[in-house]
């Protein structure tokens, strides 16, 4: 552990967020996943005859963009960098395990909102006004961090290969859209289905947009607000935790 102040390790984090985001985040593999496949979901889904309305539709939009965008590119940084040998050379700085995460973690939070708030303005544009302005940035602000952590988690396994990463990671993602409530409502889930949903971050999410589109919900808005921080909290934790343990695997 570097025994540098917190503030010193905070700034070299944001350098590291700097660094991700000029080199990973705007390269066109990370738009196709992170901004075109939920989009891609969306209009299969739209146009798959379903009469549902657009209150209901943009909000699972909205979901889907901050959940594919926070964790497009997290889980293959530390495989790519091992490979290319370029994280050696940043653990050999006077920096944290846990200030390398951060910043990514950071990267990947600040790439979601950006590109989640543009969805949100196109919810606008064709005639959805938002109710619920402060509920949404403070359901945006969670749910980046939450996804965010959640990409950077998947990146745990010691592999430098990162295709291996990034199947793992489509394997755990694609299933938690489909039990999330955004293509079903909750209403009309059967009571295993909703049980399940429960497990998945996303669901709290998409229920506070169609909150915030709606003015309709399924849970509470305290606890959806509730349960987004703390699996926030929790994730970050673990991935801490278990970067600083795989870490030194990789080098």
């Amino acid at each position: 552990m570097n025994p540098e102040s917190l503030p010193a390790q905070l700034r070299r984090a944001w350098a590291v967020a700097k660094k991700d985001i000029r080199i990973y985040y705007l390269k066109g593999p990370v738009l196709i996943f992170g901004v075109f496949m939920p989009v891609f979901l969306f209009l299969a889904f739209y146009m798959g005859g379903r009469d549902l309305p657009l209150s209901f539709l943009i909000p699972g939009l909205v979901g889907m963009t901050l959940f594919f965008s926070a964790t497009a590119v997290s889980p293959a940084i530390f495989p790519w960098e091992g490979s290319a040998k370029t994280l050696e050379r940043l653990a050999s700085c006077p920096i944290t395990i846990e200030a390398i995460v951060f910043g990514d973690m950071i990267a990947s939070t600040l790439f979601g909102i950006g590109i989640t708030v543009i969805t949100v303005l196109i919810g606008v544009g064709v005639g959805l006004p938002v109710l619920h302005m402060e509920i949404l940035f403070v359901a945006l602000f969670f749910g980046a961090c939450c996804f965010s952590a959640i990409g950077t988690l998947l990146a745990v396994p010691p592999t430098n290969i990162p295709s291996s990463i990034m199947m793992l990671s489509s394997l755990l993602k694609f299933p938690l859209v489909f039990i999330s409530g955004i293509f079903v409502p909750l209403a009309q889930m059967p009571s295993w289905g909703v049980s399940l949903a429960a497990f998945s971050p996303l669901t709290y999410f998409c229920d506070l947009a169609r909150y915030c589109f709606s003015g309709e919900h399924y849970f509470s808005i305290p606890v959806d607000i509730g349960l987004l921080a703390l699996f926030s909290v929790v994730f970050m934790i673990a991935t801490m935790f278990l970067h600083r343990r795989t870490m030194p695997r990789r080098l």
